[in-house]
């Protein structure tokens, strides 16, 4: 009778060798990566119905996606660190179950303040939970194995970011909770929804997650941690509120305040890497040609994407006048083919490696396309069959580059650093989501009392399309095989 390893290690004459991580195991972890990004987006759609039942205005609003968003962003490194150091099984579970908690806070809120600070605590534990997934994958997996398991964490995050926009409209307009809150609060279901899908993810990560940590954990780098914060808080804030604050003083003195934080972040840890110690984000790790050419990939990737998302769900409520359901199924061509080509993903990053990548944004770049011209004929008439062509199209080359980016950033990083270059890698993910809806939406929302809803939404998408041809130029330095 053979033994499957799950919760913990055999312990055999080789200590070192690392546990393995089971069917049950990847999907659990992967469980845990989809519900931050779900979470991220799903408020996308539910921000008109929060703003009226909490009389909450266009500011606070923006603080429900951004105080996630950023707080997600600032403590993804520091997250990873963490499981480094105290076993990642421990922060997956402890993040897991924090999640749940602030979630149930989420749906509960009284009013919008209270909101905002369950929204802010809500992505502090997605921090503390995300980073292991992927430290997991990199200490438990090796070979064809890891391979398979991180072109189906790519499939995860994409899928994740659509799905969310989708169960968002579908969760609002069910109003599942209406005879207890009353009319208009199906808002709620979008966060409450996450309570019993954390409980059984619990219980998964209880008997099939493994515990690993770094060989040679370091301590926590407090200088870093506050410098990191300072930098991504001092640039994603002013962004997200500024539009709708009216751009008052503190808003440009927080930008101007930007690069000097950033260049004293770069400095405290280039001199900690010299000097022997592990800093939070070691800038040797740079070094690594992969992991520096993808995550370059991954700005403005990500940028472009959340930067529609929320777009396309403003426009199709308040410009074309579907409701919740309407606005997220719209989406529903670009997930399901967004799926069905994940799948084919690995089959065709075997035989052409990363040449599928430039294709990807080329056919990102035609389904974009076809999405604008569709809203320039056809406006205010807007919806899923119009959106459908290029929505499908856009689907299938967003499947040919995200898991393939993720894949080559994490390819050379060392087992030894697997927390650190997953929590850098996500961090870039999650700071570039935040920053796509600050740019491209107060883009968007800047536009519209000027040129109207339709030329508003047309320009926005030009502007996401030369962030398409970047990926795609950018993507031609890649290396050509992934380790």
């Amino acid at each position: 009778m053979t033994e499957t390893i799950t919760s913990r290690p055999v312990r055999t004459g080789t200590p070192e060798a690392p546990p393995a991580l089971g069917g049950l195991g990847l999907f659990t972890v992967l469980l845990g990566a989809a519900l931050p990004l779900v979470d991220f987006f799903i408020v996308n759609v539910a921000l008109p119905t929060i703003g009226a039942d909490l009389s909450a205005s266009e500011a606070v609003l923006e603080l429900i996606v951004a105080g996630y968003g950023v707080a997600y962003a600032v403590l993804l490194v520091l997250g990873g660190r963490l499981g480094d150091l105290f076993g990642r099984r421990r922060l997956f579970l402890g993040g897991m179950a924090a999640f749940g908690l602030t979630s149930l806070a989420c749906g509960l809120a009284p009013d919008a303040w209270s909101l905002v600070a369950a929204r802010v605590a809500q992505g502090a534990s997605a921090a503390a939970m995300l980073p292991q997934v992927l430290a997991t994958i990199q200490a438990t997996t090796t070979g064809p194995r890891r391979a398979r398991a991180m072109s189906l964490y790519g499939a995860t995050a994409g899928l994740s970011m659509v799905a969310g926009q989708i169960l968002g409209g579908v969760l609002v307009a069910a109003t599942p909770l209406s005879f207890l809150f009353g009319a208009g609060t199906g808002w709620r279901s979008v966060f409450l929804v996450n309570v019993p899908v954390v409980l059984v993810g619990l219980f998964l990560a209880a008997r099939a997650v493994p515990e690993t940590r770094s060989a040679r954990p370091e301590p926590v780098d407090v200088p870093g941690t506050f410098l990191l914060a300072a930098s991504i808080l001092t640039l994603l804030v002013p962004l997200t509120e500024g539009r709708a604050a009216g751009w008052p003083l503190w808003t440009w003195v927080s930008l101007a305040v930007f690069p000097f934080a950033a260049a004293a972040f770069y400095a405290v840890e280039r001199r900690a890497d010299r000097a022997g110690r592990t800093p939070l984000v070691p800038p040797s790790l740079f070094a690594i040609v992969s992991l520096r050419r993808g995550l370059l990939l991954i700005v403005p990737f990500s940028i472009g994407f959340s930067g529609f998302m929320f777009v396309i769900a403003v426009a199709l409520q308040q410009g074309a006048g579907l409701g919740p359901v309407a606005a997220g199924l719209a989406l529903a061509p670009l997930a399901v083919v967004f799926f069905l080509f994940s799948l084919a993903g690995p089959r065709l990053v075997a035989r052409y490696g990363t040449r599928v990548v430039p294709v990807g944004a080329a056919l990102q770049g035609v389904g974009l396309a076809l999405m604008t011209l569709a809203a320039w004929r056809s406006w205010p008439d807007l919806g899923l069959v119009e959106l459908l062509p290029g929505a499908a199209v856009a689907g299938a080359g967003q499947a040919l580059q995200l898991p393939v980016i993720l894949r080559v950033v994490l390819s050379e990083v060392p087992a030894v650093r697997a927390g650190v270059g997953g929590g850098v890698m996500v961090t870039t993910q999650q700071a570039s989501l935040a920053l796509g809806v600050a740019t491209l939406g107060t883009l968007f929302l800047s536009l519209v009392p000027g040129m109207g809803m339709r030329d508003a939404l047309v320009t926005t998408l030009l502007v996401q399309l030369a962030g398409v041809a970047l990926t795609g130029l950018l993507s031609l330095r890649l290396p050509r095989t992934i380790a």
